[in-house]
């Protein structure tokens, strides 16, 4: 029985479970005059006896699926002759072998190895019985406290009690898994961009103005020095951030408040969709727009008009459609948020003789600012994260410059280039990537800092 199918199996058996639970907790009421004599609803009993089933086979197939990879990958290395004089990646590479023919049984026939085809088919055997046995286990411990829990069902049984500390329990443990890998992606980034810091100097990191990552692979190879200085990609990312968010703030910003302030609700439930859905559009999609059509046209306007060296790819275009990709992340975040400011602020402003356009300036767009605020940072969060409009639209030259009309290209754009293909986690090229992904990571944490405190501040002023 595959996974899938065990899965849904243990889903139905939960579910029966579940079903005569309820009807037996109905029927003893029933026996004493009514649902009132239950402790709980006879929902609760039904979802008691659900966990009691559910949680204990589920528990068993997850310790089941840590260790039965191991467990079979060592008897197979047991079984093949002369595995102790293999080297780790010779003997990973054989593992590797073994389990691509066993996953295609016909390619047996090409192998000339009668140690390979052996270990091949003990892994086909092991695997089948493997998963008889890890699906009889599971149903096994799904009936057995299953059929417990229905046979505890009683009036004076406190199953409300029961799940919801399970939940509860569910919740907590959902928070922990959540905190968890949060620290176990720092901590990951931050020791590989140890490893690389002790290669490279900080300070030739973070103030070096010149970007070339490509490292000798052998002695006496031409042009492997390898550069390191991360300004310019810094710059990049700040150039474009920023064109994009010109673009993608006033624009957002406006049509949020026209939709929520002005607009009546047959041009709302029309105009709203229809912006939205440029969230929709694949980022891939805006970087053939940015690419084909709007860095052809930037760049034949202004040489129309005098301007000389206008790059085909330029940070311009490439910002420019990113702010256009943002606008429905500003407009729909800043319109839910004014739309919930109260009505009362609104009254009292116009009771006391302002305009509809006073009262949007003076008392609407103030009370909603840390809303706002909130969602402009999201917006600079998904620009400094964009890499398809900037690969096709601004290219990856790490130019040091701050004209938009020049080529440019940012940080995730070069982190993708650095760990594209077969890469050894060894080299200062490699470990690069984590240095920028360190420095990523420092700054949506300082604009979640600022976030806080603009709301801090206006929270106070308006609570």
């Amino acid at each position: 029985m595959n996974l899938t199918t065990l899965l849904l199996t243990l889903v139905a058996l939960s579910a029966a479970i579940f079903y005569t639970s309820r009807r037996r907790s109905l029927s003893k009421a029933k026996a004493l005059g009514g649902q009132h004599h239950l402790n709980s609803l006879p929902l609760y009993y039904g979802m008691m006896a659900c966990l009691w089933c559910a949680l204990p086979a589920i528990s068993v197939l997850v310790i089941w699926s840590i260790f039965d990879g191991v467990i079979i990958e060592r008897i197979i290395v047991q079984s093949l002759p002369n595995s102790s004089e293999l080297t780790s990646s010779e003997l990973g590479l054989l593992i590797n072998s073994i389990q691509n023919y066993a996953a295609n049984p016909g390619s047996l026939t090409e192998v000339s190895d009668p140690a390979i085809i052996q270990a091949a088919e003990r892994l086909v055997d092991l695997n089948r019985v493997n998963a008889m046995a890890r699906a009889l286990l599971v149903l096994i411990f799904g009936v057995i406290f299953g059929a417990i829990a229905w046979t505890r069902v009683s009036p004076e049984l406190r199953a409300r009690q029961f799940v919801e500390k399970v939940f509860q329990s569910l919740l907590l443990l959902s928070s922990f898994v959540a905190v968890l890998v949060t620290v176990g992606i720092v901590f990951s980034v931050l020791f590989e961009s140890l490893r690389f810091f002790s290669v490279i100097p900080v300070t030739d990191f973070v103030f070096g103005t010149h970007w070339s990552p490509q490292t000798a692979i052998h002695d006496g190879q031409v042009g492997g020095s390898g550069s390191f200085g991360a300004v310019p990609l810094f710059a990049g990312t700040l150039l474009i951030s920023a064109i994009a968010m010109l673009v993608a703030v006033p624009t957002g910003l406006m049509s949020a408040i026209y939709l929520s302030e002005y607009a009546d609700r047959r041009v709302r439930a029309i105009v709203k969709p229809m912006l939205e859905v440029l969230a929709g559009i694949p980022t891939v999609v805006y970087g053939f727009f940015a690419a084909l059509t709007v860095a052809p046209t930037i760049r034949s306007f202004l040489e129309g008009v005098g301007f000389e060296n206008v790059s085909s790819e330029s940070a311009l275009a490439a910002g420019g459609v990113m702010g256009i990709m943002i606008i429905p992340f500003v407009s729909s975040l800043s319109d839910d948020v004014i739309n919930a400011v109260p009505n009362s602020l609104r009254d009292g402003s116009y009771g006391l003789g302002a305009t509809k356009s006073e009262t949007i300036k003076k008392v609407v767009i103030p009370a909603a600012l840390p809303g706002i605020v909130g969602g402009i940072l999201l917006a600079v969060s998904r620009a400094i994260g964009e890499t398809m409009i900037v690969v096709m639209a601004a290219g990856l030259a790490a130019n040091l410059t701050a004209n938009p009309l020049e080529s440019v290209t940012t940080v995730t754009v070069q982190i993708v280039t650095l760990l594209v293909g077969d890469q050894e986690f060894d080299s200062p090229k490699t470990l690069a990537a984590f240095a920028l992904g360190l420095v990523l990571f420092l700054v949506t944490l300082t604009l979640n800092f600022i976030a806080l405190h603009v709301v801090k501040k206006y929270r106070e002023q308006y609570e």
